[in-house]
């Protein structure tokens, strides 16, 4: 009885070991879609900064234009 009982806990040991490699993939897995989103959202943040600045950066020159036609 002692040889099946020690089968059986080394079975059971291996068996945890693999479910447990496992789980810490589908940790990693979930943690690297985590980070993508993040950065999806910097990249989609940073765009629209820089599309605010350029439209802001025109709104100021035709001010300028503006401001010229009115002093000549």
């Amino acid at each position: 009885m002692g040889i099946l009982e020690l089968i059986v806990v080394l079975i059971t040991i291996a068996g945890l070991f693999i479910w447990n490699r496992a789980e810490g993939r589908a940790d990693i897995r979930h943690m690297d879609n985590k980070l993508d989103s993040m950065r999806n959202l910097i990249d989609a943040i940073r765009e629209e900064t820089k599309a605010i600045h350029m439209e802001m950066k025109d709104f100021h020159n035709r001010l300028c234009e503006i401001e010229e036609r009115r002093s000549k």
